[in-house]
């Protein structure tokens, strides 16, 4: 799977999962304020485990790209020894498998009914965060050029991520945990199509810099110190104008829909 579309579509479907749950949570927070309490993940009317399905069904297709692009020249050596140009490619599979275990366990324990399911469904939700972020914090791609910044602070998200969804398995009634980590999610996947754009579309590299094939693996390298320094310091800056974005479009968002529902609310109570 190309870079930029693996990271296009890896981020769109973050970002759905996060809407899907801001604006859910939200939903149940204006409805009923005094009983609230943040579901793990959210049924639909249609298809109960629909949320479940589409992100199961997202991992399988990158498990199966991924695995592709690694075994896609066969290994002669007789130890079977993986090349490091390809070792990113089970780095990539490993992080979809987390979140298709995730998933795949969480409609067991909802189907079963187990008595810890609420609890149980975070834990691997926070485990699949986890893994997703020591993967990226040891990825074996570049870790010295500007792909690396946006790795870096990709792995701040995914620890709000992380750190909120463990909080809630002890606060499920606390709406501000549920709303910072729908945040965070959609925040991830945003800055997952950022960061595919901003990499691997020539037009868009910073000026003093240039994509480079390198065994098989395209990087941006830039022509000297001050080029890669100028290149990160925009990389921090574009970081901070979508947190903004993100920000204005949660606060708004919880706003508009609280409103709404809020009115429907006191409608059926006088009806």
């Amino acid at each position: 799977m190309t870079k930029l579309f693996g990271h296009v579509a890896l981020g769109f479907t973050f970002s759905s999962l996060g809407l899907w749950r801001l604006f859910n949570n939200i939903k149940l927070h204006s409805l009923h304020p005094n009983s609230f309490t943040s579901p793990p993940w959210f049924p639909s009317k249609i298809i109960r485990h629909i949320e479940l399905f589409s992100l199961m069904a997202v991992s399988s297709i990158f498990i199966a790209s991924e695995l592709y692009w690694g075994f896609r020249i066969p290994l002669h050596n007789s130890d079977l020894i993986i090349p490091l140009n390809r070792v990113r490619h089970f780095e990539h599979a490993t992080i979809s498998l987390n979140f298709f275990t995730y998933a795949a366990f969480a409609i067991i324990l909802d189907k079963i009914g187990s008595k810890a399911h609420y609890a149980l469904t975070l834990f691997l939700e926070a485990i699949a965060f986890g893994q997703e972020l020591l993967l990226i914090h040891f990825h074996s791609a570049d870790h010295k050029g500007v792909e690396s910044q946006y790795h870096l602070l990709l792995q701040i998200i995914l620890l709000v991520s992380l750190i909120t969804t463990l909080m809630t398995i002890g606060h499920p009634q606390n709406f501000l945990l549920s709303f910072v980590r729908s945040t965070s999610i959609t925040f991830n996947g945003v800055w997952l199509i950022v960061t595919g754009f901003m990499l691997w579309t020539p037009a868009l590299i910073p000026k003093g810099c240039f994509i480079n094939l390198e065994e098989e693996h395209q990087v941006v390298r830039c022509l000297g110190d001050e080029d890669l320094l100028r290149a990160k310091s925009l990389v921090n800056l574009q970081f901070r104008w979508f947190l903004i974005a993100i920000t204005v479009f949660s606060v708004s968002s919880y706003l508009v829909l609280d409103k709404i529902y809020d009115e429907k609310l006191d409608y059926s109570t006088l009806s």
